[in-house]
């Protein structure tokens, strides 16, 4: 039905004037009141309502009897009658005494159905329209709804999707609605390319923007999804990538993506201009604030005379001189760097100046475009609240936190001007992305009891908006299955405290060598920040194991060694993390280091105190080819606290810490052979990764060369206590193991996969091999 609204004013100053309006299906004629005089009426009549109730349309005016109103007041009423969506048209009239309001229903939707769809299911595209089944039927808001779900369809690369309705009248003014789909083909990324590089190569580039190449495993990651808003986004990586590596003149010309419909694929190009390469100059600190001394800040400068200019260096040098100067009385100081180019020597020289800022105090913080994560979950990471002293430090830091969530695929923080001069008003936009995934690993182990293993798993990182962390995983291999769950509050109480637990239960049932085993048990656990890059966490963990072995073989030294099953460990631990590293999943540069003391005799049959130790550096080789080399150690020493050592509480080494050996392969044994662990063990590796040649970077396959080198020895278990038939020790020297080889590392969709051929260049005749090692990278 066309729309349209009458205006028909009795009262005699009146004179009426014809005007354009939008409505919800189109532009309709007004014949607008142009009041000479104000107007009252007695009472409002309303005809034409039968769905809707007589006071819903009266709520829905802004004129009430008694008292006077305008031609305004008419139009007003109007639009928002319309704006109701339950009407498709609408007359306003007086007579007499009476203003007399006329309305036509729209049809009501008995019921909202989706046909065609197969990529995008039924309830994720009945959260994206706006027509509710037992809600009114508007063609415009169809028409809405219709763009809403093309929409849905270009954020999984679908962008020809093809979209009608179908309108089917039923009974009492009600209609089925039916939104028919033709999603088309994947639209595809072809190419990406790059213009006015010369310090890098297009492949290092690419590496850097989330925006991929399509590929054999595209419909997996949709990485190659065109979108505008993540081209701007890569253009901000490429700037911080540029800026970080001396480029401080770096900007992006131009980025555009041309579609190719007779091929339905899209060709992206990005021009740059690098501009040249600096280093930093003199570095000062200078302070114009009374009781602020410049000489005490100029130890927590990052930036040094010499090195290859950063922002990032800088940023983290205004943060660490802010927090400084916030924490001695001076909230509104202000930290600004000066940069002053040398062109000749392609230095930039540095000054911090430190001054009072404006005092200006938070109004507020608007949270805004989250339609997942709760408010509370966004306003946390800020370490300040309404009626505090603005700082535009803190602000800087709650985006780089609101960042590094994973919650969000754009996070934009600006302010306003508040109610007064010194109030300011800070907007917080975000855009919520898909924070669950479903995981599938595989490993292989070729030594003794080895075999595959499978595991299933599923991950939500922002479990209903609260920003918890769940995993629930399961595996299952030749000999072994495996069951694990695991959750974190990351704010435990209102603090910045992360707190969780995670149970698991391990089945292992090795028929060759007539023994099999279960573990079971939790642990539970928290950590605290203690700067940006140090954490502790606290743990309480209880295992238990159930052990079955064949006696009349003797086959294992667990049959030897163990005083009965089940055997179980009661243990307290602590660890100490230190964290500098530039990419979580792929390393660049940066150490990350950790240290553990574990005492175990709360109850139980275990009694020790252990200390371990581990730490991994990385470090760039070649930017352009994007090599990279790391080195890394371990060591860990366990003290025989009271009773006697059992044998699971001594360290074993195997594939995980030296490849080449095969599980238990290496360390004190028993004359037959059988591991029983040792009391120390100094571990250390050299590896250099690097991009496959001929292979393209956005196939996420790595080649890697590595060295490792280590040892294992002492032994406090007593044979001789446990009543085994042989209570002959062997191999509790601590002479040297190493291995070199090769390493294939792709970052697969199921995750980060790796596989590493070793050939064991030093070791001992009872050390077992094993050459091939295939399962899941990790950063230590």
């Amino acid at each position: 039905m066309k729309a349209g609204s009458k205006f028909l004013n009795a009262v005699s100053a009146v004179a009426l004037s014809a005007s354009m309006v939008a409505t919800g299906t189109g532009i309709v004629t007004l014949a607008s009141a142009s009041v000479a005089e104000a107007a009252t009426i007695n009472r409002v009549e309303v005809r034409g309502a039968t769905r809707v109730s007589p006071e819903t349309v009266r709520a829905n005016i802004t004129i009430v009897p008694g008292k006077s109103f305008s031609n305004a007041d008419i139009d007003s009423s109007v639009k928002r009658l319309y704006s109701t969506g339950y009407f498709s048209d609408v007359s306003i009239n007086v007579s007499g005494g009476t203003l007399v309001v006329t309305v036509s229903e729209n049809q009501l939707v008995n019921q909202v159905v989706f046909n065609g769809n197969r990529k995008i299911k039924d309830d994720k595209l009945q959260a994206v329209v706006r027509t509710r089944s037992l809600g009114p039927y508007s063609e415009a808001t169809a028409e809405a709804d219709i763009q809403a779900i093309k929409d849905a369809y270009a954020g999984i690369g679908r962008e020809n999707v093809s979209v009608t309705t179908q309108v089917v009248p039923i009974a009492e003014g009600r209609v089925n609605l039916a939104f028919v789909i033709n999603e088309g083909d994947r639209t595809k990324i072809t190419a990406i390319k790059f213009v006015g590089n010369n310090a890098y190569s297009n492949g290092r580039l690419e590496a850097v923007i989330s925006t991929k190449e399509s590929g054999i495993f595209s419909f997996l990651s949709r990485k190659d999804v065109y979108n505008a808003d993540k081209l701007r986004a890569d253009e901000e990586l490429l700037r911080q990538f540029y800026y970080n590596r001396g480029y401080a003149d770096f900007r992006v010309v131009s980025s555009d993506a041309v579609l190719n419909e007779a091929t339905n694929e899209y060709t992206v190009t990005i021009t740059v201009e690098e501009g040249e390469r600096y280093d930093f100059g003199t570095v000062n600190v200078e302070s114009t604030v009374e009781g602020v001394n410049a000489e005490e800040l100029k130890g927590l400068v990052r930036t040094s005379e010499g090195s290859i200019y950063k922002a990032k260096d800088v940023q983290e040098s205004i943060s660490a001189i802010s927090k400084r100067v916030a924490s001695q009385g001076y909230p509104f100081a202000r930290v600004t760097p000066r940069g002053n180019r040398d062109f000749a020597n392609r230095t930039i020289a540095v000054d911090y100046l430190v001054d009072q800022g404006e005092r200006a105090y938070i109004e507020r913080i608007e949270i805004r475009g989250n339609t997942r994560t709760r408010d509370y979950v966004i306003r946390r990471e800020f370490d300040m609240s309404e009626g505090d002293a603005f700082n535009q430090e803190m602000i800087t830091t709650a985006k780089r936190r609101l960042d590094a969530l994973g919650y969000f695929s754009t996070v934009n923080i600006s302010t306003q001007p508040g109610s007064a001069s010194d109030r300011v008003v800070v907007i917080v936009d975000v855009q919520d992305q898909s924070t669950g995934s479903f995981g599938i690993g595989a490993g292989y182990s070729a030594g003794s009891g080895g075999g595959f293993l499978l595991e299933a798993s599923i991950e939500e990182k922002n479990f209903l908006g609260r920003g918890q962390y769940i995993r629930l995983a399961a595996g299952r291999g030749d000999n072994s299955r495996t069951y694990n769950v695991s959750f974190t509050e990351p704010y435990f109480l209102g603090y910045r405290l992360a707190a969780g637990f995670d149970v698991f239960k391990n089945e292992n049932d090795y028929d060759s060598d007539n023994y099999r085993y279960e573990d079971q048990g939790f642990s539970l656990r928290v950590t605290a920040p203690i700067t940006e890059r140090l954490s502790t966490t606290f743990r309480y963990n209880l295992t238990q194991m159930d052990y079955h072995g064949d006696r009349t073989e003797l086959s294992t030294p667990y049959d030897r060694v163990i005083d009965g099953s089940p055997w179980t460990r009661s243990s307290i631990s602590q660890t100490l993390t230190y964290n500098t590293l530039d990419d979580a999943q792929l390393p660049h540069e940066g150490i990350l280091a950790s240290a553990t003391q574990e005492y175990a005799g709360l109850g139980g049959t275990s009694d020790f105190y252990k200390l371990t130790a581990k730490a991994k550096w990385y470090y760039t080789v070649n930017d352009d080819a994007d090599i990279i080399a790391s080195l890394s150690g371990g060591a860990g020493h366990v003290f025989k606290t009271g009773g006697e050592m059992e044998v699971f509480d001594q360290f074993q080494l195997g594939s995980n810490d030296i490849r080449g050996f095969e599980r238990n392969g290496l360390g004190p044994r028993m004359s037959n052979g059988d591991s029983l662990g040792g009391t120390t063990y100094f571990t250390a590796s050299a590896e250099a990764t690097f991009p496959l040649p001929f292979v393209s970077r956005d196939a996420g396959f790595r080649g890697a060369i590595f060295a490792d080198a280590g040892t294992l020895y002492g032994n406090e278990v007593n044979l001789t206590y446990k009543g085994a038939t042989d209570t002959t020790k062997g191999g509790t020297g601590s002479s040297l193991r190493a291995s070199v080889g090769l390493g294939l590392i792709w970052a697969s969709p199921f995750g980060p996969l790796r596989v590493d051929y070793a050939i064991p260049v030093a070791k001992e005749d009872y050390d077992r091999v094993q050459n091939l090692k295939f399962g899941i990278s990790s950063s230590f």
